[in-house]
């Protein structure tokens, strides 16, 4: 169950982001980095589909995330881009060629190795805070500063800086909203309400809904998907070993593959990101945009 939750969840991901990006890239420019960018927005029903299916896979994950580990269900999730690749090929009849059928297999190879080689279970929650404040600090820092220096750079590396930034706190949301199936658990939706992590999981989910939505109003798909999708299971395994208490196969051969399976991963990736398929928008506005002041 955990695995079918999961890849439910990663194609509605997948196929919402493609919506999201084709309305996105229509917005005005003054709306970058700014919650009036979601005002805007939200008078597009294309966008709005893309949100309901976004809201649908959070679920999904959420679920999932109930049921099993948070390294095992980052994997997962991340097979989002495939289902994102099977709608823009649709839409773009380009054939998946060499480049396309590597990623593929790299993607799903690699989430497989990681899977097999590291066998992630459950274990007692980290309950040293200091440790677990630094987790979440370091994660929410990174992500602020790659989105400040977002601003100061051109499209090509703006979009993936803020892809990036967005991942890690997708990936720091699903560990809270583990935590947040947890505490239900304990002590019952009166516990959760006065608990911070909901609130937490509420106000990372809105940070990086902005900053995915600049993303992808400035560029094409291809340039800020791949690093969203990379950044997401990456932060999420490290959130999930660091303060959640997951555990994985630490012996030399199984470090081995899961180093191996996690560079398939981000390889794979970047090559179905980078694929013609995916969409890219106007050139003309493209290069317009890419020349235009901040």
């Amino acid at each position: 169950m955990v695995f079918a939750f999961a890849v439910s969840a990663a194609c509605c991901l997948g196929i919402g982001f493609v919506l999201q990006q084709h309305a996105a890239q229509r917005a005005p420019m003054s709306d970058f980095l700014s919650f009036r960018l979601l005002l805007d927005l939200v008078r597009v029903p294309e966008w709005l589909a893309g949100i309901a299916l976004m809201i649908v896979g959070m679920v999904l994950g959420a679920i999932a995330l109930g049921r099993g580990e948070v390294s095992l269900v980052e994997p997962l999730l991340a097979t989002n881009l495939l289902f994102a690749m099977a709608l823009s090929r649709w839409r773009t009849g380009q054939p998946l060629g060499v480049t396309g059928w590597g990623g593929l297999w790299l993607l799903a190879g690699g989430v497989t190795a990681f899977i097999v080689a590291g066998r992630p279970h459950g274990g007692h929650s980290v309950t040293d805070p200091l440790r677990h404040w630094l987790i979440v600090g370091l994660m929410v820092g990174i992500a602020l500063v790659l989105a400040a220096v977002s601003k100061r750079v051109r499209v090509s590396v703006e979009a993936p800086l803020l892809g990036t930034a967005a991942g890690l706190l997708y990936g720091l949301q699903d560990a809270l909203t583990r935590l947040s199936g947890q505490r239900v658990s304990q002590d019952g939706w009166t516990g959760l309400l006065v608990s911070w992590q909901p609130y937490g999981v509420l106000a990372l989910g809105v940070t990086a809904l902005v900053f995915v939505q600049s993303a992808f109003e400035t560029a094409p798909l291809r340039l800020s998907l791949p690093a969203l999708t990379a950044a997401q299971p990456l932060a999420g395994i490290v959130c999930g070993v660091g303060f959640l208490g997951d555990r994985l196969r630490m012996t030399p051969g199984a470090l081995a593959w899961q180093a191996a399976g996690l560079a398939a991963i981000v390889l794979g990736i970047v090559l179905i990101g980078r694929h013609p398929a995916m969409p890219s928008g106007s050139a003309e506005v493209d290069r317009m945009r890419d020349l235009q002041p901040r």
